[in-house]
């Protein structure tokens, strides 16, 4: 199905990435974390539990890249991550076949040992384990990927469109219980709803560092409502963004400054240039971004690992 965007010119420019960032600074908390930046230093998050809901109306208004710093130099990386765990990618190696590579800073072989893992490995507790190996009681596994387009083609009515990246017993960690996965999965439980032909999606996530991880979540999953709407001929709709726990590093403050002093300009334009009726054909190539008029790109913010 062809996607009719408004033209780029009809859009107008969507302020919510820097009001999320004043909601946080506004009424977050500030907490210590186990995080770590770089070089093993401990560092404090500003944190916010439950913010506002984030609401993309893709067709009127372009797909959600942010528009206050350029991403365009590493957009693909992160649809190539979701693509990567959807086919059940859960290890380094696995993930840099996709085109994602930024997976190294947490699978040294220190984070892996910790969780009694193989160095490179993300765990059984990763999204790629969960997405498309989910364990049953009968010891087998369920792609839930698979399952979901299945449910959505005979019965689109229903309400339990869901996908979950969270296995309970690979994630929880107490003294008699080693989690085995680097890191909890952080995005990913997605909510599927098709109202008179068109298809919407709410991404919950239990936990954003919203300077760095908006930039790919919006875009990896924008990309994902574009390829799901295709295997399913229906027309994309609203991306909605929920996010549990929201927040800043201290040690990221400085960016806050410079991103909420730039200007937020109209969303860009994501097409698919190769289309596909199966959802583990996709891959980022796939895709083509254009219309994209965004501030300068800022290399240097902090992340914790």
């Amino acid at each position: 199905m062809e996607i009719d965007y408004s033209p780029y010119i009809e859009r107008t420019p969507d302020g919510q990435y820097k009001n999320l960032i004043r909601e946080i600074l506004e009424k977050g908390t500030i907490n210590p974390s186990r995080m770590t930046d770089k070089n093993g230093n401990n560092i404090n998050t500003i944190e916010l539990l439950g913010a506002n809901p984030i609401r993309f109306n893709i067709l009127e208004n372009g797909a959600p890249f942010i528009t206050e710093r350029s991403i365009e130099s590493f957009w693909e990386s992160p649809i190539g991550e979701l693509f990567g765990f959807i086919n059940g990618a859960r290890t380094q190696e696995e993930l840099e076949a996709f085109g994602c590579k930024w997976w190294k800073y947490w699978v040294t072989e220190k984070k892996c040992e910790k969780r009694g893992l193989e160095t490179g490995d993300l765990g059984p507790g990763s999204y790629g384990a969960a997405f498309a190996n989910f364990p049953t009681a009968d010891g087998g596994s369920f792609n839930q990927f698979a399952e979901i387009i299945k449910q959505m083609k005979e019965n689109p009515e229903l309400k339990t469109h869901i996908i979950t990246p969270f296995i309970p017993q690979y994630t929880i960690r107490n003294t008699d219980h080693q989690q085995k996965v680097v890191v909890v999965p952080c995005h990913g439980l997605i909510h599927f709803q098709i109202i008179q032909n068109r298809l919407s999606m709410l991404m919950f996530q239990r936990s954003c560092d919203v300077l760095i991880g908006c930039a790919s979540n919006w875009a990896q999953y924008t990309a994902l409502l574009l390829a799901m709407a295709e295997v399913l001929d229906l027309i994309p709709h609203e991306f909605i963004h929920s996010i549990s726990n929201a927040h800043i590093y201290e040690n990221q403050l400085p960016w806050v400054d410079e991103i909420l002093s730039r200007e937020s300009k109209p969303f860009p334009t994501l097409k698919l240039v190769k289309k596909h009726k199966n959802i583990f054909d996709y891959r980022s190539s796939d895709f083509e971004l254009s219309d994209y008029k965004a501030g300068d790109p800022i290399k240097d913010i902090p992340v914790g690992v």
